[in-house]
């Protein structure tokens, strides 16, 4: 991306991961989860919404105990009693929301944008005179009008503000329609860091975040496994090795802790990772294709955008209807039993049937039963 660009990842697992319908996560779970998070140097975890309850404040106030390094933040409504809820759980960080597109400014709350502006007003000046670090919340922000959004962040900023979300909240951008907005927005009030949060309706949340940050945003609002509600958030790992790959972005986080971290959250939401989930699905770094297999064998940089041990994952060769004799010896490496190229080409049409036959790939039990009958074969 040219010169060096520092980005901050935010995770809200904790809060928009569990808005999931049908989420919960248990006290337990959630600090299983935010110690992960921590670990492997995520730099900010929101971490819930005190207004919900004394049992969510409680888990918050867990939190906090941890001492962890991250930075833990709230989600609130722009209303004083929420913001008093968040200071009594003892965070120093607050994220204040408002809807400011027209269709919920009229629609969803039946307020004003004046309206609007005096509550970020009231919310902002109570938040700052408390000492704490406020990220004001564009809810909507994708579909509300531009010049309105800059009045916003020119009074956020006026009024001490340290951050803007900028929310796509429906997922309705396109990656050149994130850049231009945010790229308005930081040309217009430089000072006031822009964070993007964006969702997955069109199957673009990662696309869109960094599309936020070649506008200018320096912030991203991500999930483990993309968790969210609807279609789900960006996802955490997608985001970060998007940034560290494509973008020659490293934000300087510990990636080999991302199949621990995706297996405990798949756990504590009752949502299996499927196993073709980009950068943490179990047979992403699976190959079968004969030529692929082949290519991946002698250097795996033909087929592997990243090493598996990155993501704390690891390659293995599948035998199956795409074999080709390399893949076919290695196959066999694999579960401990070393045969020569010669034997696997004479395997390969039976293997290739096999995986036919049984519609997958062939487990170990298969392979060492047509390996057991070739030496019947050849004994007889």
């Amino acid at each position: 991306m040219g010169e060096e660009v520092k980005v901050r990842i935010g995770d809200t697992t904790l809060r928009d991961g569990e808005q999931t319908a049908g989420v919960v996560f248990s006290a337990r779970e959630k600090i299983a989860i935010a110690r992960h998070l921590d670990a492997m140097g995520v730099h900010e975890l929101e971490c819930g919404i005190p207004a919900m309850g004394e049992e969510e404040r409680a888990s918050i106030r867990a939190l906090v105990e941890l001492g962890l390094s991250a930075r833990l933040i709230t989600w609130n409504r722009a209303v004083i009693p929420d913001i008093e809820a968040s200071i009594a759980c003892g965070v120093e960080a607050v994220d204040i929301s408002l809807s400011v597109s027209d269709i919920m400014i009229e629609h969803k709350i039946n307020k004003s944008r004046a309206w609007v502006k005096e509550q970020l007003k009231r919310a902002l000046d109570f938040a700052k005179g408390k000492g704490l670090y406020v990220c004001v919340g564009g809810e909507d922000a994708s579909r509300a009008d531009g010049d309105f959004l800059i009045e916003l962040l020119s009074i956020a900023r006026a009024h001490g503000a340290d951050r803007f979300r900028f929310c796509d909240t429906l997922g309705v951008l396109e990656p050149f329609g994130m850049y231009e907005k945010v790229a308005r927005l930081t040309a217009a009030v430089p000072e006031l860091e822009i964070e993007v949060h964006t969702h997955n309706d069109l199957g673009l949340a990662t696309a869109n975040a960094l599309a936020g940050v070649r506008g200018g945003a320096r912030s991203i609002s991500t999930t483990v496994n993309g968790l969210g509600e609807r279609a789900g958030n960006a996802a955490l790992e997608e985001v970060v090795m998007a940034l560290k790959v494509a973008c020659g972005i490293d934000v300087g986080i510990d990636t080999r802790r991302f199949r621990g971290v995706s297996r405990l959250v798949g756990r504590a939401s009752n949502r299996e990772v499927p196993a073709w989930k980009a950068v943490v699905g179990e047979k992403v770094f699976a190959h079968e294709s004969g030529l692929h297999a082949d290519g991946v064998l002698k250097d795996p940089r033909n087929y592997e955008l990243f090493a598996p041990e990155e993501v704390g994952l690891t390659r293995y060769i599948v035998a199956g209807k795409h074999s080709g004799t390399n893949g076919i010896v290695e196959s066999y490496r694999q579960i401990g039993v070393p045969i020569s190229r010669e034997e696997a080409q004479e395997l390969m049409e039976q293997v290739r049937s096999t995986a036919q036959r049984i519609k997958g790939p062939l487990a170990p039990r298969d392979l060492l039963k047509l390996h057991e009958g070739r030496a019947v074969s050849l004994a007889a």
